[in-house]
């Protein structure tokens, strides 16, 4: 079962994108832009102080009216945060995902940040290890098949 350290290590952007809480809604939305995801996680003094989002900001501000440009993320990020662990499991994460109707989840270990890992991770993940059983499968019917015995 591939583990959460698993996919953070598989991932080609291991970098931690961040805002702090006093960015404005519009430099969070350029951060995200830039780095083309679609969320940022707070840091304060380098500790997870929340999360910010697409769907924060448009039911947040855009549904209340408010300024991209004068309202500071501190006021709309997520602060109430589920972390996970790198040693826990795809089936782990993608319960918590569905329960709680989140995308994202920050990879906390003895209070450090070590990245984020998306619903997007996660199904990746989960199609990887259908694949390799597949493929497993189709080995050793082929081979069984073929010679009247298992494939190696």
């Amino acid at each position: 079962m591939t583990t959460v350290r698993q996919i953070l290590d598989s991932k080609k952007k291991s970098q931690i994108i961040s805002v702090p809480p006093s960015a404005t809604v519009f430099e969070a939305l350029q951060t995200m832009a830039q780095h083309e995801v679609s969320a940022v996680l707070v840091l304060e003094n380098g500790h997870l102080a929340g999360i910010f989002t697409e769907r924060d900001y448009a039911r947040k501000l855009v549904l209340h009216g408010r300024n991209s440009k004068d309202t500071l993320i501190g006021e709309l990020m997520t602060q109430n945060l589920l972390t996970v662990s790198p040693s826990q499991t795809v089936d782990n994460i993608m319960a918590l995902i569905t329960e709680n109707r989140i995308r994202h989840l920050p990879v906390v270990e003895r209070g450090t940040l070590l990245g984020i890992v998306t619903i997007g991770d996660a199904v990746k993940a989960v199609i990887d290890e259908q694949q390799h059983t597949i493929d497993q499968l189709s080995g050793y019917i082929a081979g069984d098949l073929a010679t009247g015995t298992p494939a190696p």
